[in-house]
């Protein structure tokens, strides 16, 4: 069965999110690297030390799946915990080897947003990511 419209804003916007992280996935994959790793391994290189409720926060993720994902991250070595001044909190950073893997995979990902791109070519891809952002923000407030 082919996809349906659902008459509802939650719905619509998880199949849009599926299905543009199967295709993502499918462009990463040679890599070894899935969209949701890539975006962390993205985040913590441009703000290293994040802690997981920052990173939660920042990619509007519940801490539970963002722990499972860092775990496979970290198990990968491309991710380690850094000692912060309180203990309790865990401030992670991206290692070399997830400088590398994180290298490796920009060109697929580079790749994989031309062809999402071209796919979307009668949609103003630019205003559409605006407009979800302010709903993010909008709604998470």
């Amino acid at each position: 069965m082919k996809p349906i419209r659902l008459p509802c804003y939650a719905g619509s916007f998880r199949q849009a999110a599926r299905i543009v992280t199967q295709m993502y996935d499918a462009a990463l994959k040679p890599s070894g690297v899935k969209i949701t790793q890539f975006g962390i391994l993205r985040l913590l290189n441009a703000y290293p030390g994040l802690t997981t409720g920052e990173m939660a926060e920042a990619l509007v993720m519940d801490s539970t799946t963002l722990t499972r994902t860092l775990k496979i991250i970290q198990d990968n070595g491309w991710i380690a915990v850094v000692p912060g001044a309180d203990r309790r909190e865990r401030h992670w950073s991206i290692t070399p080897a997830g400088l590398e893997k994180m290298q490796q995979a920009l060109p697929l990902w580079k790749n994989a947003q031309k062809e999402f791109a071209g796919l979307a070519q009668d949609v103003d891809l630019d205003s559409l990511t605006r407009t979800v952002f302010h709903l993010v923000q909008k709604v998470g407030t």
